[in-house]
C-alpha cells in the first residue's frame, strides 16, 4: 500500500446524520489507497461552526467510511426473470422505467403511481421530487418519511403560532438557559454535540426510560408510555393553580387560554399521578423550575410526538409554554428537536401529501397559482392532496390505490410501522423502483435500483433544525455510473415526455427555482443564494428577497419576538383532553413498548449498519427489561427474546435494565430482517397529523423459540 504524500483536497460541509448539521471539514488525500477507492477521506469538526463547536459524536467521526462501504451500488440493476437483480446500463434501466410507468397510467390513471421521499433528501431534491409527481407523474400519490418523524409537532406548531420551524431560535440560544424540559427526547444519544448547549441549563426530561439524557437531569419524570398528554395537562393545571401564570403576556399574545384551561382544570394532580405514575410532588416541582428560571425552554422530541394523540400532546406542551409566557421571548421558547438531516428543509417544499414549495398547502388556490406560474403549467392541472405515508403504503397493490411506487432516501421495509405489512404491500405492486447508494432492504425487494449519489458526491442545500440553510459541498467523484437523484428525475421526466429545461439537473439552477417557488410562502427562501451561503452568512428562513438596490435581508435567527405568525399576531392555545393509546396491555399482551433510537446507529440503520465501528457498537437488535419483569419471564441477561404483539413477533437480546419501568420494555428500531421492532409497532394514525403510534403498543415477552438473532444487525 502506497503511503506516498500527494496533495489533498478538502472542503466545508455538514454531517450526513442528524437535523443538528454539524460543521465538518472533509479532506480527501489522493495519495493514499485504502478499501477499494483511491484515496482516503477524513473528516474533522468545523470549530467555528456554532452547533457543534468542534465537536461530533460516534456517527459524525465515522461518516467517511460510508463513502468507501461495500456493496455500494454503482450501476443500474434491473431484476431479470430468473428473479435475480442485474447491472444494467442507464438509458435501458431509465426506459424500461418510464414505459411502466406510461403503461400503469394509461391503464389505471395518475394515482396508479406513488412516490415516496426522504427527510435527509436535500432541499433541492425534495423540491424536484414533488415538482416531478405533480407535473411528470400527474399524481397526488406523494408522501415521505418525515410524515413518521415531526409531523405532529409540525401540525401543532402551524396550529399555535401560524407557522413551522423545529426551532424558532439558534441552537446557541439554549447554552445561556436556566431550565430546559425535554419532552420525549434523548439528546444524550440521538445528537449529542447538542448537549454542549445544555450543560448550563437543569433539565426536566420526561421519558418512560432513564436514558443517558435523563441521567444528567435534575429532574426525571418517568410516565406509563402514551400518558404524556395527561402529564402536560397536568403541568399546566399547576402552572395555574399555584399562581405561576403570565397574565401580562396571555392578554397581549395569546387567544384561547379559557378553552385550554378549562380542560387541565379537570386534571387535578392526584388525577394526573393515577394515570400517569408520576408523584405529584415531582410534577410540582417541574413547574416550579420552570416558571422561576429566568430563561426557560420547552422542547418536544419524537417520545412526545410519535402517538395516535401527537398533535394533541405537542399542544399541551405548547399549552404550558404559552402559560408560562416563554414562546416569542428572547431566551426562553418553545421548539421541537428535528430529527433526519433535512427534517425541516425536507417539510417544506412539497414532497409532503398536501403541500407546494414554501411550505404552501395544496388546497390554497393563490399558492396554486403561483407555484404553477413558476412551473409553467396550468394550476388547475396540478393534482389536489394525496395519501399521508402510511396510508399510501397501505394502499399499494389494492383496488383504488397506486401500482407502483417511486422510492428515494427512504427504506420502508425497516422503518414503517407493521413492517411485514408493508413488505407485503411492496411485493404486491407491478413497479417497484428504488433510488438509493446501498442496497438497503427495500431495495433488495425493487424491480429497478438506481444507484444515486450520496453527501460528499454532491451539491446541494439542507436546512437545519433551527431554521438555518446550509451548503452541503461535494468533495467527491461519484463511483461508478452513480447519478445524482436530480439527473434522475430529469432522465425520467423527459422519457414522460416534459420539456427538459422545465426538470434542470443542476442544484443551483433547481435552488434558484426553489426560491422563486417559496416566494411570499411561510419558509421563503427567496432572498437566499448560493452566494450568499458561499460567503460565509447564516440565514434563517423567511428570508424574503429585497427590491433591487436595497440591502438583502439577514434573515431570521429568532421567530415571533414581536408576533407570531398568524393574522392578528396571537398565539393559539389548544383545547385538548387526554385519551389512551390505541392499543393499552391486556392478559394477552400485558407489558408496554416503545421504541427508539441508540447512539451508534440512525434510522433504518441501512448506512449506519454498514460501518464496521458503529456495527461493533450496536450490532443487533435488543430488548430492554426491568430484572424483575425478565425474571418473571424466564428471561436472563443476553438470551434471546421473542417480542409479539397483535401484528407479529420480532427477536431481540435481552438487556436486564434496573431503572426501567417494570410494565415497559424498550426496543430500537435500526435493526433488519427478524430484529426489525416495527414487525410489532402499531399503525393507529393521529387523525391531524396522520403520525402512527410507533411509542406504545401491547406486547408478550419471553424466550425465543428459534436462536439468537446473530444476523439481525447486519442487515444488508
Amino acid at each position: 500500500m502506497s503511503e506516498t504524500a500527494a496533495p489533498a483536497s478538502e472542503t466545508a460541509t455538514h454531517c450526513p446524520y442528524c437535523a443538528l448539521q454539524c460543521g465538518t471539514r472533509l479532506t480527501h488525500d489522493t495519495g493514499r489507497t485504502t478499501g477499494h477507492s483511491a484515496g482516503r477521506t477524513t473528516v474533522r469538526p468545523d470549530p467555528a461552526f456554532p452547533v457543534n463547536r468542534g465537536g461530533l459524536c460516534q456517527k459524525g467521526w465515522t461518516a467517511p467510511a460510508l463513502l468507501d462501504t461495500p456493496g455500494r451500488i454503482t450501476r443500474p440493476l434491473v431484476r431479470g426473470a430468473d428473479g435475480a437483480l442485474a447491472p444494467t446500463d442507464w438509458d435501458t434501466a431509465l426506459d424500461l422505467v418510464a414505459g411502466r410507468l406510461r403503461t400503469i397510467r394509461d391503464e389505471h390513471g395518475p394515482d396508479a403511481v406513488g412516490v415516496f421521499g426522504g427527510g435527509g433528501l436535500t432541499n433541492e431534491k425534495a423540491y424536484q421530487l414533488g415538482k416531478f409527481a405533480r407535473v411528470a407523474l400527474g399524481t397526488s400519490q406523494i408522501d415521505y418519511n418525515g410524515r413518521f418523524c415531526m409531523s405532529s409537532a409540525a401540525a401543532a406548531g402551524s396550529a399555535a403560532f401560524g407557522l413551522d420551524r423545529g426551532l424558532p431560535f439558534p441552537v446557541t440560544d439554549l447554552a445561556s438557559a436556566d431550565v430546559v424540559l425535554l419532552a420525549g427526547a434523548n439528546p444524550a444519544e440521538t445528537m449529542p454535540p447538542l448537549m454542549r448547549h445544555l450543560n448550563h441549563a437543569r433539565l426536566i426530561v420526561i421519558d418512560p426510560r432513564r436514558t443517558p439524557t435523563a441521567e444528567t437531569a435534575a429532574l426525571h419524570l418517568q410516565p406509563t408510555p402514551g400518558t404524556d398528554l395527561a402529564l402536560a395537562l397536568g403541568l399546566l393545571h399547576l402552572a395555574v393553580t399555584e399562581g405561576h401564570t403570565d397574565q401580562e403576556y396571555l392578554d397581549k399574545r395569546t387567544t384561547g387560554f379559557e378553552a385550554a384551561w378549562r380542560r387541565a382544570a379537570a386534571w387535578w394532580p392526584e388525577r394526573v399521578e393515577r394515570v400517569t405514575g408520576v408523584p405529584v410532588a415531582e410534577m410540582r416541582e417541574a413547574v416550579a423550575l420552570l416558571a422561576d428560571a429566568e430563561r426557560a425552554y420547552v422542547l418536544t422530541g419524537r417520545g412526545a410526538e410519535q402517538h395516535s394523540k401527537g398533535t394533541d400532546t405537542v399542544a399541551a406542551f405548547i399549552n404550558l409554554a404559552l402559560t408560562l409566557g416563554l414562546p416569542g421571548r428572547e431566551g426562553s421558547g418553545y421548539g421541537c428537536l428535528t430529527g433526519q438531516g433535512n427534517g425541516q428543509g425536507g417539510r417544506e417544499h412539497g414532497q409532503k401529501a398536501d403541500q407546494l414549495p414554501g411550505y404552501r398547502m395544496l388546497t390554497d388556490p393563490a399558492a396554486r397559482a403561483h407555484v404553477a406560474a413558476v412551473w409553467g403549467v396550468d394550476p388547475d392541472s396540478l393534482p389536489g392532496p394525496g395519501r399521508s405515508a402510511y396510508e399510501l403504503l397501505d394502499a399499494l397493490g389494492t383496488d383504488g390505490g397506486p401500482r407502483a411506487l417511486l422510492v428515494f432516501g427512504s427504506n420502508p421495509v425497516v422503518s414503517a410501522p407493521r413492517a411485514a405489512r408493508i413488505a407485503d404491500r411492496l411485493a404486491s405492486l407491478d413497479l417497484l423502483v428504488v433510488a438509493d447508494f446501498v442496497p438497503s432492504d427495500t431495495a433488495e425487494m425493487a424491480d429497478v435500483v438506481l444507484p444515486v449519489t450520496q453527501w460528499a458526491e454532491e451539491e446541494g442545500t439542507m436546512t437545519s433544525l433551527e431554521g438555518r440553510v446550509l451548503r452541503r459541498r461535494r468533495l467527491l467523484t461519484p463511483p461508478g455510473e452513480a447519478r445524482s437523484d436530480l439527473e434522475v428525475l430529469r432522465g425520467l421526466a423527459v422519457r414522460l415526455g416534459q420539456d427538459p429545461d422545465r426538470f434542470p439537473a443542476a442544484p443551483r439552477e433547481v435552488f434558484d427555482e426553489l426560491r422563486r417557488a417559496s416566494r411570499g410562502g411561510p419558509a421563503d427562501y427567496s432572498g437566499i443564494s448560493y452566494e450568499r451561503l458561499d460567503a460565509g452568512e447564516a440565514l434563517h428562513w423567511p428570508c424574503p428577497a429585497t427590491p433591487d438596490g436595497t440591502a438583502p435581508h439577514p434573515g431570521t435567527p429568532r421567530l415571533f419576538l414581536d408576533s407570531f405568525a398568524h393574522p392578528d399576531g396571537l398565539a393559539r392555545f389548544a383545547e385538548v383532553e387526554h385519551r389512551d393509546a390505541a392499543e393499552t396491555p391486556d392478559t394477552d399482551y400485558p407489558l408496554y413498548a416503545t421504541t427508539g433510537r441508540v447512539l451508534a446507529q440512525y434510522q433504518s440503520g441501512a448506512q449506519t449498519r454498514r460501518v464496521p465501528e458503529l456495527a461493533a457498537a450496536a450490532p443487533e437488535s435488543f430488548v430492554e427489561i426491568h430484572p424483575d419483569t425478565a425474571a418473571r419471564l424466564g428471561l436472563a441477561e443476553g438470551a434471546a427474546a421473542e417480542v409479539a404483539s397483535a401484528r407479529g413477533s420480532t427477536t431481540a437480546r435481552v438487556r436486564l435494565v434496573p431503572t426501567l419501568r417494570t410494565d415497559t420494555v424498550f426496543l430500537p428500531f435500526h435493526f433488519a430482517g427478524a430484529g426489525r421492532a416495527n414487525l410489532i409497532t402499531s399503525a393507529a394514525l393521529d387523525p391531524r397529523s396522520r403520525m402512527p403510534e410507533f411509542k406504545v403498543c401491547a406486547v408478550r415477552v419471553g424466550p425465543a423459540r428459534a436462536t439468537a438473532p446473530e444476523d439481525a444487525g447486519a442487515g444488508l
